[in-house]
């Protein structure tokens, strides 16, 4: 082990330095989006949970564990304008290898479009959609620390151009049950393009280092998690000449326009806040809440107040089945509504 531990340092190390780019800049950005209601409901990011929901495992495989078992997982998103995306995810456990592996499919479809001359004459209509198939496995390496890793092979049709890819996730989980807390740490979308949309013309992936902590208080049904992203890239503010700042972190008036004001927003934008209610039996019932500031800081509307960047949701089991409602206030323009529904076949031998 002590020998791995160089190498494994050295490549994460190498990794970290890569370039990186923050959205509108790469290929393949629907990797990104929330895969289920529970997620989309707790600021569009959920990787430092480890109970029976496998949907967790597209953006953390080290999450992976026996309870989710011949768990399946439906998830659907609404988005604007007729796009919509989700994820189906199945797991499952080998004992004498002490491994879980989960398959899943991730997909989104962009809906129809007028395809028309460059004298603006329509000549008929064309679609548009991306899919990810995901293979990952992650095992319980010590009593408090689990490993894992996806795979995903990437189809996007765009029109009449195609381009497929190939990225993998590394991630790692400790987790202390007796003080209610768990840290992990995220390496996503290692990897690139197969083939291009032309010929030489070699796009950039969302490639993201994360890491987040999560702790369950003793006294009080309440999960609260903080989650670090895009730790690679340090200055991920978006520079809009246009722009007159007049909001700081949660909305309220900024008190300088110093560059330790631009310090600050800059901090806070790599930050997700969240929390979930675990309430009932066996937490059969829960409630969400989310902030995600850089979310609000690009898609916030000058002078207009809104709820850009907070998520909220719901979580519910009836019988065998549980559901999940997701809301994110995208943008002043409208918001979007995701739905999920998760059932184990275990429970049906009982």
């Amino acid at each position: 082990m002590s020998k791995k531990l160089p190498l494994f340092v050295s490549f994460l190390f190498f990794v970290c330095l890569t370039n990186a780019q923050v959205g509108g800049d790469n290929v393949y950005e629907f990797l990104n989006l929330s895969p289920s209601a529970r997620t989309t409901g707790l600021g569009g990011n959920l990787i430092t949970v480890k109970d029976d929901d496998i949907a967790l495992a597209f953006a953390n495989p080290s999450v992976l564990n026996s309870t989710m078992h011949h768990q399946l997982s439906f998830n659907h998103n609404i988005n604007v304008a007729g796009i919509g995306n989700g994820y189906v995810a199945y797991g499952y456990h080998f004992d004498e290898w002490k491994t879980t592996f989960q398959g899943g499919l991730k997909y989104i479809s962009y809906g129809e479009f007028d395809a028309a001359n460059e004298f603006g004459q329509q000549e008929g209509t064309f679609k548009a959609s991306e899919y990810a198939l995901t293979i990952g496995a992650g095992y319980q390496l010590y009593d408090k620390v689990s490993i894992g890793t996806n795979i995903k092979y990437i189809i996007s049709q765009l029109e009449s151009y195609t381009s497929n890819g190939l990225t993998g996730d590394i991630a790692a989980f400790y987790q202390d049950t007796s003080s209610r807390f768990s840290a992990t740490l995220v390496l996503k979308n290692i990897g690139g393009q197969l083939t291009t949309y032309r010929a030489g013309n070699n796009e950039p992936i969302p490639y993201e280092v994360q890491f987040g902590i999560s702790k369950r208080l003793r006294y009080l049904p309440f999960r609260l998690s903080i989650i670090v992203h895009n730790l690679q890239r340090w200055n991920i503010l978006y520079d809009d000449p246009d722009a007159v700042d007049n909001t700081f972190f949660l909305g309220e008036e900024p008190t300088q326009t110093d560059e330790g004001n631009e310090f600050v927003q800059n901090l806070f934008r790599h930050f997700i806040f969240n929390g979930e209610f675990l309430l009932g039996k066996k937490d059969n019932f829960r409630m969400r809440i989310g902030y995600n500031h850089f979310q609000r800081s690009d898609l916030s509307v000058a002078n207009f107040r809104n709820l850009a960047g907070f998520t909220m949701g719901l979580g519910l089991k009836i019988n065998r089945f549980r559901i999940d409602y997701g809301r994110n206030f995208y943008h002043l323009a409208g918001s979007q509504n995701h739905f999920s529904i998760s059932t184990n076949f275990r429970e049906f031998k009982r």
